[in-house]
């Protein structure tokens, strides 16, 4: 009898999971909300606004995906608590965290003030870790589970005026490595995803500046902007089973920006 070739597309399939990504409302996060319902996941899209979260789940469905709203503020301890209370009692699980939230204050260091920093630490990269220990907690007892953070190329590579996001999103890659050699023992994966420059809503005004929209499209060997649906299968990639000994790396999505002298 011949051999037959696995299937192996279905490694990377998610069904039967179910996925939490914050800052699913728009922009990258809802890209990769989109990307792991239509890999067959059940997700839950995280936001601040619950109708935009209601909206986005209603167009998930309408084309067969399965997700949930949960709408909470990332830096609110008591609502993460009641969150991963939520998820535990209504799905018993959770296989994958996507932490997309993220603010930037782009100012000189000098401008800014005790509070403004310390909010943008604590949003940026303290939520993250906090959010990170919830999931595991529901993880560790499966003995499986991916923890991604979307950091930024910011965490590599920075401009002046941006200090404060550039150091928490260096804090998030140095987080993703530690958070892999603690639970890498039990099961549990970490990692990242560091975009380049994407064409978001929050990108919008840069893009459409001719001057500036230009110098940051020509930062790239590609000489573009990168679309927002195109970080959606870095994520898949490192949810899924594809990516079972893939630990502690930062994956850069960037059309080459990093590597350009």
């Amino acid at each position: 009898m011949a051999a037959t070739i696995p299937p192996y597309l279905t490694t990377f399939s998610l069904t039967g999971q179910v996925a939490l990504v914050t800052g699913a409302g728009r922009g990258l996060g809802l890209e990769i909300a989109r990307a792991l319902a239509g890999s067959g996941a059940h997700v839950l899209l995280n936001g601040r606004d619950a109708a935009v979260l209601e909206a986005r789940v209603a167009e998930i469905e309408a084309v067969g995906g399965a997700a949930s709203a949960l709408a909470f503020d990332v830096s609110d301890r008591a609502a993460v608590r009641d969150a991963f209370a939520r998820i535990e009692r209504e799905h018993g699980r959770l296989d994958v965290l996507v932490q997309n939230v993220g603010q930037r204050n782009r100012k000189p260091l000098a401008d800014l003030t005790d509070d403004e920093i310390l909010t943008l630490l604590d949003v940026d990269l303290a939520s993250s870790l906090i959010l990170a220990r919830e999931a595991a907690r529901l993880m560790l007892p499966r003995g499986r589970g991916r923890m991604i953070a979307v950091t930024s190329v910011a965490g590599q590579i920075s401009r002046a005026n941006d200090s404060v996001y550039a150091a928490a999103k260096a804090g998030l890659n140095g987080m993703v490595r530690a958070l892999a050699a603690e639970y890498g023992p039990h099961g549990l994966t970490s990692n990242a995803i560091a975009p380049g420059f994407f064409a978001t809503e929050t990108n919008a005004a840069i893009v459409a500046d001719p001057e500036r929209g230009a110098y940051f499209a020509n930062r790239t060997p590609m000489r573009r902007w990168g679309r927002p649906e195109e970080i959606a299968g870095a994520a898949v990639f490192l949810a899924s089973a594809a990516a079972s000994y893939v630990n502690g790396h930062v994956l850069v999505v960037d059309g080459g920006a990093t590597i350009l002298m």
